[in-house]
């Protein structure tokens, strides 16, 4: 674990947020050493922070045993010089279960994913992470998207409760996010972190910037970490002629090549990976491999991208 609460880590982010992908070898197997290489570069290429074994890392895809395994070698390979955050989802047991796996393998802190399925109103939503965050002693970020969705006035509980530092965003809807942040200044003391978790938040995080969001998911830095710090750098500094460069020749392409299939989110993004010389492997059933002519079409736009940044130099 890092010495520093993570809030305190946090709050000046030096690049963007790094979730790394998890390695499968041909057989589906743990590949650990390869993971442990791609968390180490990516930490030396200026990660804020790592976010092992959320969506972009298969959560869903791990057995108890190899998620531990894996924020235990993420920890490891991050040394001290970020923050390691971990996922944690499905029932409340689960999830419980899986936060206390991540505490004993050294991470400082939780990132908690919405519950398997139900669709629960606010009570039982607010039960299930303050049970969460009651389980551990690590500081807990409370995912928002699908069947997760607050009210301004259940993220003020959230915030009050011990062990709730932050609410990720993974809805999208503006408005609610203007009145959840102006509820929790008003009515909760103190900081309370807020990320842009949208899929390809570089898409996305002018509009967050607005509201004050400055923190964010960037699945781009997995492979083209060059390019996301180039777009963290621009949006930090006011920087607009590079940041419209990078959405026009590269953001929106990519996003839209994401959306030719289901579940690109990640396996074009570990298809991204193995382009750049890393074998991270396949992912795991039930997602499924982009098309061989969507890998060369990603080629092409990592080459174009890369070819932005030699322009602007």
């Amino acid at each position: 674990m890092t010495p520093a609460p993570l809030t305190e880590r946090l709050s000046d982010p030096r690049g963007p947020l790094f979730f790394p992908v998890t390695a499968f070898g041909p057989d589906g197997s743990l590949e650990l050493d390869v993971y442990r290489t791609h968390v180490r570069r990516g930490v030396a290429a200026g990660a804020a922070a790592v976010f092992a074994c959320c969506g972009t890392g298969e959560f869903h895809a791990l057995l108890p045993e190899e998620f531990e395994a894996c924020v235990r070698v993420a920890v490891e390979a991050a040394e001290g010089r970020v923050p390691v955050v971990a996922g944690a989802g499905y029932g409340t047991a689960l999830a419980v279960r899986y936060a206390r796996l991540a505490e004993r393998a050294g991470a400082d802190g939780l990132l908690a994913m919405p519950p398997y399925l139900v669709l629960a109103g606010q009570e039982g939503l607010l039960r299930h992470y303050r049970e969460v965050a009651a389980a551990t002693g690590l500081p807990v970020i409370v995912y928002q998207r699908d069947n997760a969705v607050f009210t301004p006035r259940t993220v003020v509980e959230l915030a009050r409760t011990e062990g709730i530092t932050g609410l990720k965003d993974g809805l999208g809807d503006l408005d609610l996010m203007q009145r959840i942040i102006s509820a929790v200044r008003t009515e909760v003391p103190g900081d309370f972190l807020y990320f842009n978790g949208l899929p390809t938040a570089e898409q996305t995080q002018l509009a967050y910037h607005a509201l004050g969001v400055t923190l964010y998911s960037s699945a781009v830095f997995c492979f083209a970490p060059e390019l996301a710090l180039a777009y963290h750098r621009a949006l930090a500094c006011g920087d607009t002629a590079t940041v419209r460069r990078l959405l026009d020749g590269f953001y929106r392409p990519f996003v839209e090549l994401r959306a030719q299939g289901r579940g690109y989110a990640v396996s074009l993004v570990k298809a991204g990976v193995r382009l750049r010389g890393l074998d991270v492997g396949e992912v795991r059933p039930p997602l499924q491999e982009p098309t061989e002519d969507h890998v060369k079409q990603l080629a092409q736009l990592i080459e174009r991208g890369y070819a932005l940044l030699e322009e602007s130099a």
